[in-house]
């Protein structure tokens, strides 16, 4: 097993797939492993499946995302366990990652140094787009929660602009934006949320700062009013003057591996995760045509998360030869699978 906190450091999409795919392999069998001795719900599912003779990716066993909300997957003592994300689904029911130290350590320095790769290292006024509510547990976080904690880092001073009612806070905000009118401003919220409340907000919104807006976790049950990206963007930059609109896709059973868009609209792969693309089948196709998203990475060792099927339709466009520069996947988010559950990573409710 390799030192992860050495690969992190590096430049996260420096790996070209000659190297990543031994690289990624091998440490993907090690963590596999450790959650086939560590945890025997995953031992029983996978149902004793020689990892030692696996020769690729594709043939990794994988669960799918909602076996999460089904059953307590961990891998580590009760003693170890350090803290809990939950999503829920339009049916109610949770799923509950549980993170030791290690995982939430690994976790959060990945985001960072993923992030920094798009947003710089500067530290900026920062925009959120929710209620400070949302952080009261600081051993039980929504995915939503978790996010705001990650990418708060990125601020230097933080105005979250929605009241308790989950009402826009106008006052508060022209405050804030006044305090730092000669400033460039972070911007995070929830996709649905920047639509709902700065978008399409009858107050109207002007913020004529620089502002690098990051935005995720989909739509969820407002998929009635959802838009595609190029509209989502283009009326985003009529309210504020946007450097740029950055878009990224995770969900809370695989926090920290963020796939992040980059200036031509793709999502990358970083050096610590990746993606295969099946048919309904579950057969893996070639790149170009579009499928089922499986997700993997080497970060989640307290729960076995390192390789998940999805309930997202994607396809892979590319690899090591995206405009932009970075090595890795590239790949575009084509929408849900078919009557699957609605779930986002981006929970409605504060409790």
């Amino acid at each position: 097993m390799i030192n992860l906190n050495n690969i992190i450091n590096k430049d996260p999409y420096s790996f070209k797939s000659t190297k990543k795919k031994k690289f990624f392999l091998n440490e993907q069998k090690i963590i596999t492993s450790h959650h086939n001795k560590n945890c025997s719900k995953y031992k029983k599912i996978i149902n004793g499946k020689d990892i030692s003779k696996i020769s690729s990716i594709k043939d990794l066993p994988y669960l799918s995302v909602n076996l999460f909300k089904q059953i307590n997957l961990c891998s580590v003592k009760k003693s170890e366990r350090f803290k809990t994300l939950t999503s829920s689904g339009t049916s109610g029911e949770k799923s509950e990652i549980i993170l030791d130290k290690k995982t939430a350590s690994l976790q959060q320095e990945a985001l960072l140094k993923i992030s920094k790769n798009f947003l710089g290292n500067d530290r900026l006024p920062m925009i959120i787009v929710d209620n400070e509510k949302i952080l009261s547990n600081k051993k039980l976080f929504s995915a939503r929660g978790a996010a705001i904690l990650g990418f708060s880092i990125f601020g230097k001073e933080k105005c979250f602009i929605l009241n308790e009612k989950l009402e826009l806070d106008k006052k508060k905000l022209d405050l804030f934006v006044k305090k730092y009118q000669n400033s460039k401003f972070l911007i995070f919220g929830f996709t649905y949320q920047i639509w709902k409340y700065l978008i399409n907000n009858k107050k109207k919104i002007n913020i004529k700062n620089k502002s690098i807006v990051l935005h995720g976790g989909g739509w969820k049950k407002m998929q009635d009013v959802s838009v595609n990206n190029s509209i989502f963007k283009k009326k985003l930059k009529e309210i504020i003057n946007t450097e740029s609109v950055i878009n990224y896709y995770g969900m809370v059973e695989q926090v920290g591996s963020i796939f992040m868009e980059c200036n031509h609209g793709y999502f990358h792969c970083s050096n610590l995760s990746d993606i295969i693309i099946r048919n309904e089948n579950f057969d893996v196709v070639p790149n170009g045509n579009s499928g089922i998203i499986q997700m993997l990475s080497i970060l989640p060792w307290s729960y076995p998360g390192q390789s998940i099927l999805t309930e997202d339709i994607g396809i892979i466009h590319g690899e090591d030869d995206c405009k932009c520069g970075r090595y890795g996947k590239y790949f575009s988010i084509m929408g849900r699978i078919p009557k699957s559950e609605i779930r986002g990573c981006s929970d409605t409710e504060i409790s």
